[in-house]
């Protein structure tokens, strides 16, 4: 069968399974098998396919069909336009999580952090990596301490930080939110503390799609009872280790947006809530306040 025909009967299969992007997910598929790209399969549309080909294709679309994300197949998952190493050890990235991305190199390319010639930064709960790796990458300066509780995590992690030649930027520590750093930075070290933790309250991890309730880790998915039990203890760990005027980003689930009032008082942290593409509260981007007199509002 040539690579036309498999794609064809690829897209029918997935389809008739219930696949919505059956078409894109039949194309990555046979370019992971192939070793091309979506572009090469037409180019190269009259090419027959090896038994190995074949079969391997043949193997990789009934588990898709059984729910098995494309990401787990393929072994990467692609994030700011960099291509990134997945493991079942690790939550799949996200096109909603580059807006923490994007909004952290705002922030620290536009004048808003100070010392940025000295900046120290943490990514907690890193998992694949995605944001560490992405924000040392497009800074192309600068320190940034990666955390999680996962070993397994963050070999890919690391993994990931070598593949984009970004290893000598990033130490990565084993442990639970910013604990690890707490005995390493003296108060007062970060500039920015970007995190996108587990925020699914327990009772809604069994509602989620089938493909990421049964195939992603619940560790990474987890929130607690209503979501945030590790965004509050995180909250005074960063304002312990930011800077005063330092960042702390993090992506929640837009029905929690009205909650976070509780988390970051007034006389601590000024706040708003970014919406992502989908017009969704997404993302908090949270000040610290110095000590002393209050601060006037930011207008940013």
């Amino acid at each position: 069968m040539d690579i036309a025909t498999a794609l064809a009967l690829a897209r029918a299969f997935l389809h008739q399974k219930g696949i919505d992007a059956a078409p894109l997910e039949a194309e990555v598929l046979l370019a992971h098998v192939t070793g091309t790209d979506r572009v090469g399969l037409y180019r190269d549309a009259n090419r027959p396919l090896t038994v190995e080909e074949e079969g391997k294709f043949q193997e990789l679309l009934q588990r898709r069909a059984a729910g098995e994300p494309v990401a787990y197949l393929t072994g990467c998952r692609e994030f700011m336009g960099l291509s990134f190493r997945v493991t079942r050890d690790v939550l799949i990235p996200r096109p909603e999580t580059e807006l923490l991305v994007e909004v952290a190199l705002e922030l620290l390319t536009g004048g808003a952090v100070p010392d940025e010639e000295r900046l120290l930064l943490a990514d907690v709960g890193t998992g694949s990596g995605a944001i560490a790796v992405s924000l040392a990458h497009y800074l192309g300066k600068g320190t940034i301490y990666a955390t999680d509780i996962s070993p397994a995590a963050l070999a890919v992690a690391a993994e990931n930080a070598r593949r984009h030649r970004v290893a000598g930027r990033i130490i990565f520590l084993a442990g639970d939110l910013l604990s690890p750093l707490q005995k390493v930075l003296p108060p007062g070290s970060l500039s920015l503390v970007a995190a996108n933790l587990p925020y699914i309250p327990s009772d809604e991890i069994k509602k989620l799609m089938p493909d990421v309730a049964r195939h992603e880790p619940h560790l990474a998915l987890d929130g607690g009872r209503d979501g945030l039990e590790l965004y509050r203890r995180l909250v005074p760990q960063a304002r312990e280790l930011l800077a005063p005027g330092g960042y702390l980003l993090m992506e929640i689930d837009p029905s929690q947006a009205p909650l976070m009032s509780r988390l970051l008082p007034e006389g601590a942290w000024r706040y708003r809530v970014r919406r992502d593409l989908a017009g969704r509260e997404r993302l908090v981007v949270a000040q610290k306040k110095a000590a002393g007199p209050m601060e006037r509002p930011s207008t940013r």
